[in-house]
């Protein structure tokens, strides 16, 4: 069992940035691939990043590539989301998840993963 505590979202004006962290407790957190998804209102989940256990291996969607990095410390049970030159579509619901992993592969679908934090509201708006 994997409990994961999201946090660090906020209002921000156009072109700005934010970092989310998602807190991972209850297990070996490096046991874990870890993954930010997004929904916005009205609108299905979405793929945002992805980490592989050892933070070898990453990957962000295209609409947010340039301007989102995922890491992790393993260190500190923790999983970063820098979004920087943040836009009104990037407006959603941030939630961190986690998959127990044997490879250290990552992981893009929201049914691939079991543990889901709570989520953490961003708000992109002059």
């Amino acid at each position: 069992q994997v409990q994961l505590v999201e946090s660090g979202g906020g209002l921000v004006q156009p072109g700005g940035s934010l970092r989310l962290s998602c807190a991972a407790s209850g297990s070996t957190f490096n046991n874990y691939a870890m993954g930010w998804f997004r929904q916005a209102p009205g609108k299905e989940r979405e793929f945002a990043a992805a980490i592989s256990w050892s933070g070898g291996s990453t990957e962000v969607a295209d609409s947010v590539k340039g301007r989102f990095t995922i890491s992790r410390d393993n260190a500190r049970n923790t999983v970063f989301l820098q979004m920087n030159s943040l836009k009104p579509e990037d407006t959603a619901v941030y939630y961190c998840a986690a998959k127990r992993a044997w490879f250290d592969n990552i992981y893009k679908q929201t049914d691939e993963y079991v543990y889901w934090g709570q989520g953490t509201q961003v708000t992109v708006s002059s």
